[in-house]
C-alpha cells in the first residue's frame, strides 16, 4: 500500500512551482517575453567564470576514475578542509574539516540538520514568514513544525510570541535570514536577543536548543557590511548553506552543513550526517562538483543586478499604494496584497500576465511574494502590468 503520508502530500503541491508551471504554458501562447514570472526563486546570472574554468581544468587534468568516482561518505576531505577554511577567515570562528559535511544544497542541509538533533516528537519552531518546503523538510524528520507569527511591522522576530512557545520539546529553532520571501536581514540586535533567550533556556533545561541557520542567501545583501552571522553569536548553531545563489548553480545542488566548534556534540552531529545519509539514499554530492566549488570560495556571480531590480521594484510599489518592508537582501519581495485575500489577488493578477505568489503558503495570509530574478528589461516592462493591477482598486 502507498503510504498515506505521502498519498496527502499530493494534495499538497507547492504553490511557487504550480504558478511557475503555468507560466511556461503561458509562454508558448504569448511567448516568454511576455510573462512577468516572479514565481520561482532561480538565478539569473551567470556563474562566475572561475568556476567555468575550475570544471575545465578538473576535466582535463583529473584522473577520470577518481574525478568522476565515489567521494567519501562524509565529503572530500580537501573540500571540507577549504570551506572551514574560508569559514575562519571571514567569521573567527574555528572551524575545521571535521566540523563541515557537503549535502545536496541548502534543503539536503536542513534535512540533515534536523534529523541530527531532532527526536521523532519534538518541535522545531520557525518564524512567518517561512520557506514552505520547510513542513515537509520537518515533518520527514517526524518532528512538529510550529510557526511563530510574523512581526509584519518590520519582519523581525516577535520575541513575546516565540517565548510563548519555547518549551523543553523544542529541539531547534530554525531560522533563514537573509529571508525567504520577505528579503528581510535579521539584525545583529535582533540574533543577540535570540542567542540570549536561547542560553537562558538551555540554562533553565539542562539541555540544547540547537539554531538551525538557512543561508542560501547569505552573500545576496544590499548594504556596505555582510549579513550578521548567527554562529558567531550562539555556539550551538548547525549553518546550512548553499552555493546555488551565490555562484548561481541552483541545478548542481551543493551545499554543506557547518556545526560551530563549540556546539554541544559538533563532530558527533557531523557524523551522524553521515549516517542520515545511509538511511536518506543522499551519499554525498557529486565529486565534481565539491572539487569545483572548493576552488570558488572567494567569489560570487556578479550580483549586482539583484539590488538594481530591488531598487525598481521597492520605489514602484510603494508609489502605487502598496505596504512593503524595504528588502536588505535576496531577491524577493513582499508587499501585502490591496484585497484580504492574497490568492484572490494573485488571480487577478494573471489577466496581466503577472505571476505573483500568495503568501498564505509562507505564513503570511494577505502579502504575496514577487521573485524578482529576472532581467531588469524585464522587470521595467512589467510596471505597466503592475500599475493596471494596482488601478483595479482605486
Amino acid at each position: 500500500m502507498i503510504p498515506e503520508h505521502y498519498r496527502k502530500m499530493l494534495g499538497q503541491k507547492s504553490a511557487i512551482r504550480e504558478i511557475f508551471a503555468y507560466g511556461m504554458e503561458r509562454a508558448k501562447v504569448i511567448g516568454p517575453e511576455n510573462v512577468f514570472d516572479y514565481s520561482l526563486g532561480n538565478p539569473s546570472v551567470a556563474p562566475p567564470e572561475q568556476f567555468t574554468q575550475a570544471m575545465l581544468d578538473l576535466l582535463q587534468t583529473s584522473d577520470p576514475l577518481t574525478l568522476h568516482g565515489y567521494s567519501p561518505s562524509l565529503g572530500i576531505e580537501s573540500v571540507r578542509q577549504a570551506i572551514a577554511d574560508s569559514l575562519r577567515r571571514r567569521f573567527g570562528i574555528a572551524y575545521e574539516a571535521r566540523h563541515i559535511f557537503p549535502t545536496t544544497g541548502a534543503a539536503g542541509a536542513v534535512a540533515h540538520a534536523l534529523r541530527a538533533v531532532g527526536r521523532p516528537g519534538d518541535r522545531v519552531l520557525t518564524f512567518a514568514p517561512f520557506f514552505p518546503e520547510y513542513r515537509p523538510y520537518v515533518e520527514g524528520a517526524g518532528l512538529r513544525l510550529e510557526v511563530v507569527p510574523a512581526h509584519v511591522e518590520d519582519f523581525q522576530i516577535q520575541f513575546d510570541e516565540l517565548e510563548k512557545r519555547l518549551a523543553p520539546d523544542v529541539a531547534a529553532v530554525l531560522i533563514n535570514t537573509p529571508n525567504n520571501p520577505s528579503g528581510v536581514v535579521y539584525t545583529e540586535a535582533t540574533l543577540h536577543r535570540l542567542a540570549a533567550l536561547l542560553e537562558e533556556k538551555q540554562r533553565e533545561w539542562g539541555q540544547p536548543i540547537y539554531l538551525i541557520s538557512d543561508e542560501p542567501y547569505r552573500e545576496i545583501v544590499f548594504s556596505d557590511e555582510p549579513a550578521p552571522y548567527p554562529a558567531a553569536l550562539y555556539p550551538n548553531t548547525l549553518t546550512c548553506y548553499s552555493f546555488s545563489k551565490s555562484l548561481s548553480l541552483p541545478g548542481e545542488r551543493i551545499g554543506y552543513v557547518a556545526a560551530g566548534p563549540d556546539c554541544a556534540e559538533a563532530e558527533t552531529i557531523i557524523e551522524i550526517c553521515g549516517q542520515i545519509s545511509r538511511g536518506t539514499g543522499h551519499n554525498c554530492p557529486p565529486s565534481i562538483i565539491q572539487l569545483a566549488v572548493a576552488r570558488c570560495l572567494n567569489v560570487t556571480s556578479d550580483l549586482r543586478v539583484y539590488r538594481t531590480n530591488r531598487d525598481i521594484l521597492y520605489k514602484e510599489l510603494t508609489d502605487l499604494g502598496f505596504t512593503c518592508v524595504e528588502p536588505g537582501g535576496t531577491f524577493y519581495i513582499f508587499p501585502k496584497a490591496l484585497e484580504a485575500d492574497a490568492g484572490t489577488f494573485c488571480k487577478k493578477a494573471l489577466q496581466y500576465d503577472l505571476l505573483l505568489v500568495p503568501g498564505d503558503s509562507f505564513g503570511c495570509p494577505g502579502y504575496f511574494r514577487m521573485a524578482y530574478c529576472i532581467d531588469t528589461d524585464k522587470v521595467l516592462r512589467s510596471l505597466p502590468a503592475l500599475r493596471k493591477l494596482a488601478a483595479e482598486y482605486r
